[in-house]
């Protein structure tokens, strides 16, 4: 349920705070007010589309925050949170979405930022907003399926989870058997081709690591002449005359022949004479390297050649060495399937005849789930309609009955045919339904599916246009009843609607200082009665039509009272 909403600097709105409570709450005011704007703020902070138009005029962001509590019974909601690793243990989720001049979003939920993904994933298990555009939704056939799952989704989800993995496992084998089919010069040029880098990659006589040690090996060719000066001048500094090791002797006996005369420096003759010895060997280890030293210029061309081979084979079949074994592998296996591509083939159409079966087995159920559904569907939408002035109206989920093909979504193609008038052939939604039928029809489906699911926050922006006098109390009293236990918000036009409502909430808007600014106030009492009469009446209010406002509301009571 929606309990806070603050908007900042959105459209005309520069700045808003709203409580909201459990029940219906009515939102009314003059065409142009703001009411509307006051839904897109909430349908932008539950993840919809945004675009910078929606910041105030000489505003760099917009800000919009919202605070929720969570109903026990929603776990799509509870699931996905926790999916998403945002922590709602309090049962308290917090919404926070800025928008930027440059286009850019800041999300938040609870604290923690988010992408707009996860915001709408969030946001519509928290909240149905019912606009306009679902008016026109209901009018596309497409849509109707997906009203009929939404219906069914306890009794359908797994099933169809199941359908859709095993459809994608079925539509890559299909794309794998176009391939295999192709035109047989296409399959002969590639075979060719194949075979080429086969016999490339397998002539090269590649092995893992080899391409380390050659440039290892070029390194130490490449810098040959360092290596040898280097050395050269190390064993000269060693065993030259008159230097290193000599003048290191030469310290040795000395320190030897005060030690046999002091014992105490026996310790330092004999740390002399090691290092001595240890240099001396060292000298000849360097002697030993300096023998074995041979620059060969041929060796180094044959390294750089192989290292250039490699080179080019990385180019055209891997990044590494080991990519390269890898690709080639793999292009052996094809060279197989190819040349028996017969037998191949063969065992391909039989695996795609068995996922075929498997999907036309789970495809069967699905239809049966929504056969069965529907014709619940079909009860429930009855009733509802009865109660809203359509007790003539027949309506019917039809399912086609020409030749089927898979879908993500199964074999189905489902439409809703309606007859509003006896006498009157079933005929689709979209050619039979005045504009305050399909109101009354989205009202129906609403309340229904109110009953479906765990979101206990329901939006309705204008859901009576169309509709008057008898009708208009009908849909009135049916927002009211959805709202029972819930939390109903809804903008209107109709008094019958705001004489129902348990909160009402009036926008205006007003000009100041060259800007114009929506406000909200929540009324109560007397002006409760005042805005009613205004509606009644439009532009003047007389005393008669504050009687006949007061009378709806005492009405209004009553008829809540026995709910």
């Amino acid at each position: 349920m929606l309990q806070e909403l603050t908007i900042r600097n959105f459209a005309i709105i520069e700045s808003l705070n709203l409580s909201f409570q459990e029940g219906m709450t009515v939102l009314t005011g003059e065409t142009g007010a703001g009411k509307s704007i006051i839904i897109d703020a909430l349908g932008l902070l539950v993840g919809g589309r945004g675009s910078v138009d929606f910041i105030r005029h000489g505003e760099e962001k917009l800000e919009i925050q919202g605070l929720f509590t969570i109903n026990p019974q929603n776990k799509g909601c509870l699931e996905a949170l926790e999916n998403n690793g945002i922590d709602a243990s309090d049962g308290m989720v917090v919404l926070e979405r800025i928008l930027f001049q440059s286009g850019k979003n800041a999300c938040r939920i609870n604290g923690k930022l988010a992408t707009t993904v996860v915001l709408r994933e969030i946001g519509s298990r928290l909240i149905d907003i019912h606009s306009q555009h679902e008016h026109q939704e209901l009018m596309n056939d497409e849509f109707h399926l997906q009203l009929l799952d939404r219906f069914a989704w306890k009794d359908i989800e797994s099933t169809l989870a199941k359908y859709q993995a095993k459809y994608a496992e079925y539509m890559e084998m299909k794309t794998k058997w176009r391939n295999w089919t192709k035109n047989e010069q296409e399959l002969a040029q590639r075979l060719d081709m194949l075979r080429f880098q086969q016999d490339e990659i397998t002539s090269s006589n590649l092995r893992l690591g080899e391409e380390e040690t050659l440039v290892e090996q070029k390194h130490v060719l490449s810098n040959f002449e360092k290596i040898n000066e280097s050395l050269q001048s190390a064993y000269t500094a060693l065993q030259g005359e008159e230097r290193g090791l000599e003048f290191i002797s030469e310290a040795m006996r000395h320190v030897e022949s005060a030690s046999d005369i002091l014992p105490e420096y026996k310790a330092l003759s004999e740390s002399v004479a090691s290092s001595f010895y240890l240099l001396e060997d060292s000298a000849m280890q360097i002697r030993q390297e300096l023998d074995k030293l041979e620059f060969q210029p041929d060796e180094l061309d044959t390294i750089e050649t192989r290292l250039n081979e490699l080179s080019q084979l990385k180019r055209k079949y891997g990044k590494t060495v080991e990519a390269i074994i890898q690709y080639n592998e793999e292009i052996d296996q094809e060279i197989l399937e190819l040349s028996d591509r017969e037998t191949h083939l063969g065992h391909l159409e039989k695996d795609l005849e068995v996922a075929k079966e498997q999907l036309s087995e789970l495809a069967g159920k699905i239809t049966a789930i929504r056969q069965k559904s529907a014709k619940l569907l079909e009860k429930q939408i009855k009733n509802e309609l009865n109660q809203l002035y359509m007790e003539k109206a027949i309506f019917q989920v039809n399912f086609a009955t020409e030749a089927k093909e898979f879908t993500e979504n199964g074999v189905d193609k489902v439409a809703f045919y309606m007859s509003t008038n006896p006498g009157e052939p079933l005929k689709p939604l979209s050619k039979v339904a005045s504009g305050g039928e399909l109101s009354r029809m989205m009202l129906a489906l609403k309340t229904i599916f109110s009953r479906h699911q765990g979101i206990t926050s329901i939006i309705f922006d204008e859901v009576d246009t169309g509709v008057s006098g008898r009708v208009a109390q009908a849909i009135a009293e049916k927002i009211y009843a959805v709202a029972i236990g819930s939390q109903v918000l809804c903008i209107s036009h109709l008094p019958q609607v705001a004489a129902m409502a348990d909160h009402h909430f009036y926008i205006s808007k007003a000009t100041t200082a060259n800007r114009t600014m929506t406000s909200v106030v929540a009324l109560s009492g007397e002006q409760k009665i005042e805005e009613i009469s205004r509606m009644i009446a439009g532009i003047e209010v007389t005393d008669v039509t504050k009687q006949h406002a007061s009378e709806m509301l005492t009405q209004a009571n009553k008829i809540k009272a026995q709910k």
